[in-house]
């Protein structure tokens, strides 16, 4: 829990325990019950403490959506109850049918704008509130582009002069794959992880995560589509289907395959490459290297050169989700 709030919490109780206290002193009829009057102080405040943690989680949004909800029920209900309808006929029938009208309309009214207030975002925007940001335009990232990590080049290379942007869903998903007992899974939740904060390092990058209250049963892609053009920004994915998805929508995205296409570096079977030499492979005799653009390099009767740049002959490249796999044979030390 955070420390501030602890504080303030056991002030509040403490100042609710001390107005009892004083009331037993102010009002003659109750100063023989010092005692029960600090206790109801007390019970006071801690159920002030119980509300303020049954509404943990309640974001500013959902509060201005439940103003922005209860500020047009009191004026519907309002209208409809000053209207020729409620002229006239028996007073207690009036006042009872203008009571049911006003707590059914702001009911209705707040329910509609809570379950909206993704929609609205007039009141509270998804943005850092400063008014020289508000404007700016923004690419989302997806888990598919953090796990990735090609995004971290272009970041780099100030080629991203927009604001970077991650919901908080896709946090909460790398987060649960960093804790997987699956190796590929937990692998993928950290190199995720590793991006975010590589990227909010980044001193002129204008890095933001917001937070998204979504249903939790929508699927992963259209919450990223609904984000994105809530925030109208564009979509950063490497996943092809939602990009193909974000297409038919209508919605704007960077087509981050054929970006990586263009960057990655011109290999093909037969030619020659020079990488490094950085770690062991799954074979004994494999060792693995890296490209500029990320692709991995699998070189055979390489495992002892760790640390060194080797030349190496390609024998065969698969293409994989995450970009592509190079295998090659040794042909000597590089410089």
């Amino acid at each position: 829990m955070n420390q501030s709030i602890l504080v303030i919490r056991i002030l509040m109780v403490l100042f609710c325990a001390t107005g009892g206290f004083a009331a037993s002193y102010l009002f003659p009829d109750i100063s023989g019950s010092t005692g029960m009057t600090v206790f109801v102080g007390i019970l006071l405040g801690a159920f002030m403490v119980l509300i303020d943690i049954l509404l943990k989680g309640f974001s500013l949004r959902a509060l201005s959506g439940l103003t922005f909800g209860l500020g047009m029920g009191v004026l519907a209900a309002h209208f409809i109850t000053i209207s020729p309808l409620f002229d006239g006929g028996d007073p207690q029938v009036v006042y009872l049918s203008r009571l049911i009208v006003f707590i059914g309309v702001t009911y209705l009214s707040t329910v509609i704008a809570l379950r909206g207030r993704d929609e609205f975002n007039l009141v509270i925007p998804y943005v850092k509130f400063e008014p020289q940001n508000v404007e700016v335009p923004l690419i989302v990232l997806d888990t598919n582009a953090l796990v990735d990590g090609r995004v971290l080049k272009l970041a780099s290379a100030r080629l991203l002069s927009d604001a970077v942007v991650v919901p908080k869903f896709v946090m909460d998903e790398l987060h649960e794959l960093s804790g997987s007992e699956a190796e590929e899974e937990n692998n993928r939740g950290d190199r995720g992880l590793k991006t975010v904060r590589e990227l909010r390092d980044m001193g002129h990058l204008d890095f933001r995560v917001v937070d998204s209250e979504l249903n939790k049963n929508d699927n992963r892609d259209e919450k990223m589509l609904f984000v994105v053009s809530s925030l109208k920004g564009r979509l950063f994915t490497t996943s092809e289907s939602l990009l193909q998805k974000a297409k038919h929508s209508g919605v704007p995205y960077v087509d981050a395959l054929s970006l990586g296409k263009a960057l990655a570096h011109d290999v093909e079977v037969g030619g020659t490459v020079s990488v490094k030499i950085v770690k062991l492979g799954k074979e004994d005799s494999q060792g693995v290297g890296y490209l500029e653009d990320g692709s991995m390099v699998v070189v055979n009767r390489s495992a002892d050169l760790i640390g060194s740049n080797i030349l190496a002959e390609i024998e065969s490249i698969i293409p994989t989700s995450g970009g592509r796999m190079v295998f090659g044979k040794l042909l000597g030390e590089g410089k």
